[in-house]
């Protein structure tokens, strides 16, 4: 079976966990029918008898899928911390061995025709092959404590604000989706006249179930930027800022030329320099920057008055 559905250039895998075979990515999530109905296509071409069963009942809030999230990648972060351990233990052991070989060596050449020449060759070579595979640990070693690395900062990345608010954004915008498409659409019936067409069947379903986890994610993501903010996290809005002010973004303080709904309007970013006002801009174009992404504020009076001063100056840099 596996052998049928792995090339199909979707995600079909081998959970060993589970001890059997899945989709990558679809927990918690509504079923992928098309892909469901593609594999069965192809099990039944290749001699296999095959039911489709589908349940998209929600198991799980949202709240628990995510704390799971969070307890296998410490999983990962642990096995991952474990096996760079390991990896290096030998990298380190196989390189000391070599060393000790080069040492008792001291340098002896080898003597060509000697009765010990196939010794001293055999015993380069291998020596040689163990310093490759002493190379080949440190930096899998290497390799998997990037992997713990990033393992333990997956909560951290995840739960960011700017990252949030984001995320919010971008569910936002597909719960409008989902929501026009449970709205129906306008089309032409038989007799030449518009009338509104409803989802059906397992589209209908489909939109159904993706409603509701939508819904779930949103609750969450909002509630956790609302104790994020009772934990002293500031998020930026359009009633912080007046044109005139000063935005801090990546690094660098922009004037803010103008105040839209979900950005702020700046000089070009290319400008170049710490300080970019708008007469410092040498482009012909402006630039926007989204609020979540603002990492700080300061209204025209404090800004003019730290500029004024240049042992303040490097406050702004900082």
């Amino acid at each position: 079976v596996y052998e049928v559905l792995k090339g199909r250039g979707t995600s079909w895998r081998y959970f060993p966990s589970l001890r059997q075979i899945g989709l990558g990515q679809s927990r918690d999530k509504a079923a992928q029918t098309w892909k469901i109905n593609a594999a069965a296509e192809a099990l039944r071409a290749a001699g296999h008898e095959v039911t489709v069963e589908v349940d998209n009942g929600i198991t799980r809030t949202f709240a628990e899928a995510e704390a799971g999230r969070y307890d296998r990648a410490d999983d990962r972060a642990e096995r991952s911390a474990h096996r760079s351990e390991t990896a290096t233990a030998n990298g380190e052991r196989m390189w000391s061995e070599t060393s000790q070989v080069y040492e008792a060596l001291n340098g002896q050449p080898i003597l060509v025709g000697h009765h010990s020449e196939r010794r001293h060759r055999n015993l380069l070579d291998k020596t040689h092959a163990k310093e490759g595979r002493a190379v080949d640990e440190i930096k899998r070693g290497r390799h998997w404590a990037s992997r713990a690395a990033a393992a333990e900062r997956y909560r951290a990345t995840r739960e960011n604000v700017p990252a949030t608010l984001r995320r919010i954004e971008k569910l936002e915008a597909e719960e409008r989706g989902v929501k026009r498409g449970l709205d129906g659409r306008l089309d032409w019936d038989a007799d030449g006249k518009l009338r509104m067409v409803k989802p059906e069947g397992a589209y209908l379903e489909r939109l159904t179930v993706r409603a509701e986890e939508i819904a779930g994610e949103l609750e969450y993501w909002r509630e956790h930027v609302v104790a994020r903010q009772a934990e002293g996290v500031k998020v930026w809005s359009r009633a912080d800022f007046a044109k005139g002010d000063w935005a801090h973004f990546r690094g660098t303080w922009f004037e803010v030329l103008r105040v839209n709904a979900k950005s702020l309007t700046i000089p070009a970013m290319v400008n170049g320099g710490r300080i970019v006002g708008k007469a410092d801009n040498r482009m012909g174009w402006t630039d926007t920057i989204p609020y979540h992404e603002v990492s700080g504020r300061k209204s025209a009076g404090e800004f003019a008055a730290i500029v004024a001063d240049p042992e303040r100056v490097m406050e702004l840099m900082a």
